[in-house]
């Protein structure tokens, strides 16, 4: 009887173990995303909802959805490339797993939570459904694009339009620019005037923009306007090597270092 018992326990703790493994690896999968800098650099859309509380993590490799909906609590969804709206920026996502499916929609439209107040730039929409399920839900939200973290540092001119830059094309200094992520602005010198503007920041996209500047007359030769209608030209990015390269589908126009 005692060895019974003995063996049923032990059953027991292999058992508990096993379930506890997997619910640690549910959490862990769930939550990986949010652990580091690299880790939230993957996330680059945020949204949440109310009534009944819900969020929305869309990162580069999954897609996250948390709510207090019965019966779709945490899924993880495999994240996709947008469906794009020809004429409007809105992008449509369909994901599905084993258990469940959901259609998210993102507008670029001002959008105010209902409980805070807070206005967000994009409005969120999600139907969501499980596989037994006959019907789906529907639940509006807002929601922002997280801007890459690695875009903020100071980062001084190198090449112009795919040459080389020195001295003597600018007035005092080399170009640089200063952007800071969090708040998606920028200031800098422009090679004779000081400048400041925003950013428009979504996935893989990246432009200069309200860019204004002091009135200074530059000299002859001053590559400064050059410079400012690449800056406004831009449309995308890359980095690495500790250099920022700014493009357009036409090319390659600007490459500036990190020197902070």
């Amino acid at each position: 009887m005692k060895k019974v018992l003995s063996l049923l326990l032990l059953s027991s703790l292999i058992i508990g173990c096993k379930t506890g493994a997997t619910k640690s690896s549910d959490t862990k999968e769930a939550t990986s995303m949010t652990n580091s800098p690299e880790d939230e650099m993957m996330i680059y859309f945020k949204a949440t909802g109310n009534e009944p509380f819900w969020g929305l993590k869309i990162g580069r490799e999954k897609t996250v959805f948390t709510s207090l909906i019965e019966g779709k609590e945490n899924l993880i969804f495999q994240s996709v490339e947008p469906i794009r709206a020809m004429d409007a920026n809105v992008k449509m996502y369909k994901l599905s797993n084993s258990t469940a499916s959901a259609t998210v929609t993102i507008q670029q439209l001002d959008c105010q939570d209902s409980m805070s107040g807070v206005i967000s730039p994009y409005k969120v929409s999600i139907e969501i459904k499980n596989n037994s399920d006959l019907a789906s839900k529907k639940i509006d939200g807002c929601g922002k694009y997280i801007t890459d973290y690695r875009l903020h540092d100071i980062w001084v001119l190198e090449e112009l339009n795919g040459y080389k830059v020195f001295a003597t094309d600018f007035q005092k200094e080399s170009p640089r620019i200063e952007i800071h992520a969090e708040e998606n602005r920028f200031m800098g010198f422009g090679g004779c005037n000081s400048i400041t503007g925003t950013i428009f920041y979504e996935k893989d996209v990246l432009r200069f923009t309200n860019t204004a500047s002091t009135l200074m007359a530059c000299a002859s030769g001053n590559k400064e306007d050059q410079f400012v209608k690449a800056l406004q030209s831009t449309t995308t990015y890359s980095i690495g090597d500790n250099r920022l390269t700014l493009s357009n589908p036409s090319g390659k126009l600007l490459v500036l270092r990190k020197v902070d």
